[in-house]
């Protein structure tokens, strides 16, 4: 099957300091991959060069078949790539419902669109709060928020960067749960996540990245069996 991501070589600098050094892995349509590794290792970088917001300085990145490194970002959103950030980043003075439309495009949209009803389908709080502001949501709403706005875009290749940091344990199964239903739907999905209990239940394959290189790929079935590699590249 012809990858809808393939990443071969990146290597990615801010100014003089070199921070990725010949990252190499795919993802298939209909795929839910992640990238693991302590804080620090280069996964957010990674996400960052693959959407142009840090340009890459070698290596070469593919969507759809297309070369994408050195791209404006926007162009690469359009194609059909949205992220979750770490930190969310929603708009604190419009509402909920705003927040989603502000995203909305069709322009990627297949048979079964993004909408705003859809969305609150997959997230029924955010209905329940639709004429609230963003900055009077929770933590954990803030997250939904995030990741139904990125939706709305209805993007091709979803990556969402720490989408369970700090929230508390009923929130999170949420959004495990959330993640579950768009693998059942044939959602694309890349994962930064440090919970590896529930990306092994969640992903078909990892890569595992220390210091900005690859030090291991492979299915969960491999990585569930070899607790050793959690204990030396992700500590837990």
């Amino acid at each position: 099957m012809t990858a809808l991501l393939e990443v071969e070589g990146l290597e990615t600098a801010y100014g003089s300091s070199q921070v990725l050094f010949g990252i190499s892995f795919s993802i298939r349509q209909g795929e839910v991959s992640t990238l693991l590794g302590r804080n620090g290792m280069g996964k957010t970088t990674t996400v960052r060069s693959l959407l142009g917001l840090t340009p890459a300085c070698g290596g070469t990145v593919r969507f759809r078949g297309e070369r994408i490194e050195g791209l404006a970002p926007d162009r690469i959103a359009r194609m059909g790539l949205a992220v979750v950030p770490e930190g969310r980043q929603i708009f604190p003075n419009l509402t909920v419902r705003e927040n989603l439309l502000a995203f909305a495009s069709g322009r990627n949209a297949g048979a079964d669109p993004w909408t705003l009803a859809r969305v609150y389908d997959l997230f029924p709080g955010l209905a329940a709060r639709a004429a609230h502001m963003g900055g009077q949501l929770s933590g954990g709403e803030q997250q939904m928020l995030a990741i139904g706005r990125a939706l709305m875009t209805n993007p091709l290749l979803l990556i969402l960067d720490e989408a369970t940091e700090g929230l508390a344990p009923l929130i999170r199964e949420e959004i495990w749960r959330c993640l579950d239903t768009l693998r059942a739907q044939g959602q694309t999905i890349l994962v930064i996540d440090k919970y590896v209990r529930r990306l092994l239940r969640l992903a078909d394959r990892h890569t595992l990245i220390e210091r900005g290189t690859v030090v291991w790929q492979g299915g969960s079935e491999a990585l569930a069996a070899d607790t050793a590699l959690w204990q030396r590249y992700i500590g837990v």
